[in-house]
């Protein structure tokens, strides 16, 4: 195991390097590394690692969301407020619904197991969009209409519209009495709630930090931890609402940014020196959740699934920007930066052949082919569309 993480340490710091040297996101490095190093191919990383990775991804996303949190201000925040709840649910919603019709016609399976794929599809994902959002936050692009801020806030969000409906298909599917009015109604519920809890836990560091006197490094293990026990929270709770916790740890950190600002900076400054290691241990691990193999199956109908629903998620972006002030190349920025797709594909893609699912193969192994296709396409677009298309505020 420890040699794993050397070679994943060591490889990975390589691999960075070298994309961002070829002008491409050193993610997608990292990304294609873990393919390589994975189980699906040629299987060097230790099996004790790819038990442990999901806690290991989680960590890593964990720390750049709360560098997420402790970069949003509250005027920012204010200004962007509803286009990033509109940006959190209708593009995905209408990928979802898409995928779900065209699936159902082009594969012939039921409206239900089309359902299902639909939104494990529709999920963006934060690991992807997150870091690239964070680096022109700090650049100062865009940031004068808050176009990081809504993608940030947006793709925080996003994931809880699509792996809540996605479980609602799968209880209907197995036959069980599912409340679809009690599942709509949750995800509201369990937007606040995520928010509440992060809002209590902020408070509640604030006054420690100011009440003891401790070094940075001491308050970044208690941040770190404090984030880690919320998302436990919604592993406690999910089976009675879900608990939007991505949300509430950027929100600990809004917190303490609108509260402590002093020392809400430089925690920022050390979270981005340990995001050196967890963004290797994030990206790689999640490359090494992509079985090639697998995503080659589903073939061309898998990529026209895919692209069609792309379509559907940009006209849905676009609809959430409607009678917003951003031009048409801020907006274009928009719709590439909600392309990717990684987490929530790698760790739900395989559920419903799990389940008994009778397409379930076919199920995961589209699921595996948006990894693999909408990862380094919206990796790269994201960079050169922030560089060209935003403006240097």
């Amino acid at each position: 195991m420890a040699m794993s993480l050397a070679i994943i340490i060591i490889l990975g710091l390589l691999f960075n390097q070298l994309f961002e040297k070829l002008k491409l996101p050193g993610l997608l490095g990292m990304l294609i590394l873990g393919v390589i190093l994975g189980p699906y191919g040629i299987n060097i990383i230790s099996k004790n690692i790819l038990i442990i990775s999901p806690d290991l991804r989680k960590i890593a996303l964990i720390i750049i969301l709360l560098r997420a949190g402790l970069g949003i201000k509250k005027d920012t925040l204010n200004k962007v407020g509803v286009p990033a709840l509109k940006m959190s649910c209708i593009p995905g919603i209408c990928e979802g619904l898409t995928i779900m019709f065209v699936a159902s016609y082009v594969l012939g399976i039921s409206k239900v197991e089309a359902g299902m794929l639909g939104f494990i599809i529709a999920a963006v994902s934060p690991a992807v969009v997150v870091p690239p959002m964070l680096n022109f936050m700090s650049r100062g692009k865009g940031e004068k209409k808050g176009i990081p801020t809504i993608i940030l806030a947006g793709a925080s969000i996003d994931d809880v519209f699509a792996i809540t409906i996605f479980s609602t298909f799968l209880g209907l599917y197995g036959g069980g009495k599912v409340n679809i009015a009690m599942k709509v109604l949750g995800i509201p519920l369990s937007i606040l709630i995520g928010i509440g809890i992060g809002l209590i836990a902020g408070i509640i560091l604030t006054i420690i930090f100011k009440k003891y006197h401790m070094r940075d490094t001491k308050k970044i293990l208690i941040l770190i931890a404090a984030a880690i026990m919320l998302t436990g929270i919604e592993d406690v709770f999910k089976n009675i609402v879900p608990i939007a916790s991505l949300l509430g740890v950027m929100t600990i950190g809004f917190i303490l940014l609108e509260k402590y600002s002093k020392v809400a900076n430089r925690l920022s400054m050390k979270l981005s020196k340990v995001w050196v290691i967890a963004e290797i241990l994030l990206f790689v691990l999640v490359g090494a959740q992509v079985n090639i193999h697998v995503a080659m199956k589903s073939g061309l109908v898998g990529l026209i699934i895919i692209c069609i629903g792309l379509i559907a998620r940009s006209i849905g972006v676009l609809i959430s920007l409607w009678g917003t002030n951003l031009n048409a190349k801020e907006r274009l920025f928009c719709v590439i930066s909600y392309i990717p797709k990684a987490t929530v594909q790698a760790a739900m893609g395989a559920v419903p052949l799990a389940a008994g699912v009778q397409s379930g193969e076919v199920i995961l192994a589209i699921a595996v082919l948006s990894i693999f296709f909408t990862a380094p396409l919206g990796a790269i677009g994201i960079k050169i569309a922030g560089e060209k298309l935003l403006p240097d505020d």
